[in-house]
Parts: structure tokens; C-alpha cells; sequence
């Protein structure tokens, strides 16, 4: 049986810098479909996670994190408009990153 926390930690801690993904993607590449909340109550909870690289699907910042956020993942080369990103998932599949 797959460790919740394990799979998703490791999903996040691969996220290359510049890269972002969704709350749902990390979800479901960590093999927990529909867990996207499970995951941002890990994200949240968890320190040493890049969590900056994580959004809702519809690219909008934490609640209450936003400006910290946009300023990490601008050094990193993304772009924010009117508090969102566009999600950008390098182009490696899940099976390349193993």
C-alpha cells in the first residue's frame, strides 16, 4: 500500500524550479486521484517542501501566501497575471522522472 505523505512529498521535492503544477496534478501523479485537498494540507504542513510550485488548477496563489509566492516563483522565471500562473509541468512524464 502506497504512504500518502511519501508519494506526495516525493512528487513535490521533483518539481524543478520554474516548474508548477496543480494541487490535483501532484494528486494524481503521486497515484491519489481526486486528493488535491489532502495534498494542500500536506504542502501546508509540511516544511522543506517547495510549495511555491504548487496552485489551484485554476493557477491562483495560496490564500494568504500570494505575494511570498509570486515573489519565489518570479525568481524562478514564472509569470504572474492578476495573482495567477499558467500551470507548467516541465515536459518530462512521471515515468521519466523515476
Amino acid at each position: 500500500m502506497k504512504d500518502f505523505s511519501e508519494e506526495v512529498t516525493v512528487v513535490i521535492l521533483r518539481l524543478e524550479p520554474g516548474e508548477v503544477v496543480s494541487y490535483g496534478e501532484v494528486a494524481d501523479e503521486a497515484g491519489f486521484p481526486g486528493a488535491a485537498r489532502a495534498v494542500g494540507n500536506l504542502v501546508r504542513s509540511t516544511p522543506g517542501l517547495p510549495w511555491w510550485r504548487v496552485v489551484a488548477k485554476s493557477g491562483r496563489l495560496a490564500p494568504g501566501h500570494e505575494q511570498r509566492q509570486a515573489e519565489l516563483l518570479r525568481s524562478e522565471g514564472v509569470t504572474i497575471t492578476n495573482g495567477r500562473v499558467k500551470i507548467r509541468k516541465s515536459p518530462q512524464t512521471s515515468s521519466e522522472r523515476t
